[in-house]
């Protein structure tokens, strides 16, 4: 027993060490943005299905299986509820070098969100992102999806964060539904 607990240790260390050297080095070279055609105008996604779409006039130009916050039923209360905020919002910037294969800042908190926490005497929260796997982590793939991970973001794989990460501009509306 005490050898198991010694190893299981051992190696929880060693990934979190791992996790810190692999974050230093951030995401690497961001794509180039994809021509105009070819780029989203509207971004839904929806949560109970754990999906994500890119729309172009209406037309879903790609669909992504996603991961949400640990907590994904209901919208974001609360900093630290660890859900994925529900309503309009834009994609208002992007970080090449974020502790996540790159990430697309979601404008979350809006001004309802910042009255609804005031009225109940929290703190929003914020940094809400679409982003890929935490650097150094991106072998994982798809195993991510097998759970809800994230503090409140929406999480796709590295490959797919670099295809999102060219179609979408800055100021595209993201409707995040239920």
């Amino acid at each position: 027993m005490l050898k198991s607990l010694v190893v299981v240790s051992v190696l929880a260390i060693a990934a979190y060490g791992y996790t810190r050297y692999a974050m230093r080095y951030g995401s690497g070279t961001a794509p180039d943005m994809a021509a105009a055609s070819e780029q989203a105008d509207t971004l839904m996604v929806y949560k109970a299905q754990k999906r994500m779409q890119l729309l172009k006039d209406g037309v879903v130009l790609q669909e992504y299986s996603i991961s949400l916050g640990k907590n994904p039923v209901g919208h974001k209360q609360a900093e630290g509820d660890e859900r994925t905020p529900e309503g309009r919002y834009t994609i208002d910037w992007r970080n090449e070098q974020s502790i996540a294969h790159l990430s697309l800042h979601i404008s979350y908190p809006n001004a309802e969100d910042k009255q609804r926490a005031a009225a109940a005497n929290v703190e929003p929260g914020g940094n809400i992102m679409i982003h890929g796997l935490l650097n150094g982590w991106g072998g994982i793939g798809e195993w991510h999806r097998r759970w809800n991970w994230t503090n409140g973001c929406i999480a796709v794989t590295n490959q797919e964060v670099r295809e999102i990460w060219s179609r979408v501009p800055n100021g595209t509306p993201i409707v995040i539904n239920p």
